[in-house]
């Protein structure tokens, strides 16, 4: 979602009409995960540009056809998608999709608010009802549910919008028109006439990498951070270094102590700090701090007698076992890597893995399913 804000707003203010496709609910294995996104502009009625994806590439044809549909009619449709003899288009992953497909126009009020909050670098929940009483339909953080006379309805979606944010986590909840709260159902069910079924879209807050060195490694490391959707610090006490020509894809470049820097930043559960320097006056004390605080992942570069060397000095200034073995060191997944390029891939997998749980090992080598 985040990714399509710029066009689609665009579209809309240049009065071209657009159909978005969320997808609220994925089943079995599946190449794109709920919230995924893809939204379609149109001129004379026809397809004419199509920006990201809802599946991977195996119902985009058929999401297009029911968008001119959808823009024609000027009603929102929730449509399933999945593997079957009688489909024509389907899975062949063998998962199921439920897409919710609306006029841009519908959306763009509820879009425009999200690229507020991200511009201020807070997080957004796009709520929507896709099933449900056709009045409903539009609702972002209860106002239309209000204005139609449903206040304790409202009230209840909107909580729930706001503890969502936090998690980050996008979720599909069913209600009574009062507001209570009904169990769980299958998409083909959501459409019972005594309920609601809402989608919230949580468009979380960036997530920060921030990286203490300024090397030609860290210049890497910013780019392939910022293309996975980082927020990328660069901190370096040493001015000649730490120059916002010598890391163009950072978002910041802070000339700083970086433990000083550290200390006075916020460090949340989604962010990861790469200690890039192999100075123990710079790396000990801000391995102190970052091991300390609530970082997903805290990764430190060097050789492995630097590696270790490092932990005697952590132990020496207090840090204890537990702490230390949540620092990543030699950092990075072993892919043979060698150039700064290659680090910085090597780097950012094991951020992936560490962000989503993975193990890290080749595919083939692991059963199950491939998306978590």
């Amino acid at each position: 979602m985040r990714d399509l804000l710029p066009a689609v707003l665009a579209w809309h203010a240049a009065g071209e009409p657009f159909v978005l496709a969320t997808v609220v609910a994925a089943e079995g294995g599946g190449p794109r995960e709920t919230g995924a996104a893809m939204a379609v502009r149109m001129a004379g009625g026809v397809p004419e540009e199509v920006i990201g994806s809802v599946s991977g590439g195996c119902v985009e044809a058929a999401v297009i056809e029911t968008a001119v549909d959808v823009l024609d009619e000027g009603r929102p449709r929730l449509v399933t998608y999945g593997l079957s003899d009688a489909d024509a288009v389907g899975l062949i992953c063998g998962g199921t999709l439920a897409v919710f497909i609306e006029p841009g126009a519908a959306a763009a009020a509820r879009l425009d608010r999200v690229r507020a909050a991200v511009e201020h670098g807070s997080g957004a929940a796009v709520v929507t009802v896709v099933a449900g009483p056709p009045e409903l339909v539009g609702l972002h953080h209860g106002d239309v549910l209000r204005a139609n006379g449903y206040a304790d309805l409202a009230d209840v979606v909107a909580r729930d919008a706001d503890a969502l944010v936090d998690t980050g986590e996008p979720a599909v909840r069913r209600y009574g028109l009062d507001g209570c709260p009904r169990p769980a159902a299958e998409a083909a069910a959501w459409d019972a006439p005594d309920g609601v079924t809402v989608f919230f879209n949580v468009v979380a807050a960036q997530p920060r990498l921030i990286i203490l060195g300024a090397l030609d490694y860290a210049a890497s490391l910013a780019t392939v951070g910022r293309f996975l959707g980082y927020r990328v610090t660069v901190c370096d006490a040493r001015p000649v270094f730490a120059t916002a020509e010598r890391f163009p894809d950072a978002h910041e470049v802070v000339v700083a102590w970086p433990h000083q820097y550290l200390e006075a930043t916020s460090i949340d559960g989604r962010t990861a700090i790469c200690v890039l320097t192999h100075d123990p006056k710079f790396d000990v004390p801000a391995l102190e701090v970052a091991l300390r605080s609530e970082a997903v992942y805290v990764g430190a570069m060097g050789s492995r007698r630097t590696c270790e060397d490092r932990e005697q000095r952590l132990r020496q200034a207090g840090v204890t076992d537990h702490e230390i073995a949540r620092l990543s060191a030699p950092i990075g997944l072993d892919l043979g890597a060698s150039t700064p390029a290659e680090t910085a891939v090597s780097i950012a997998a094991e951020l992936i893995a560490a962000r989503r749980r993975g193990s890290g090992e080749p595919l083939r080598a692991t059963s199950g399913k491939i998306h978590r």
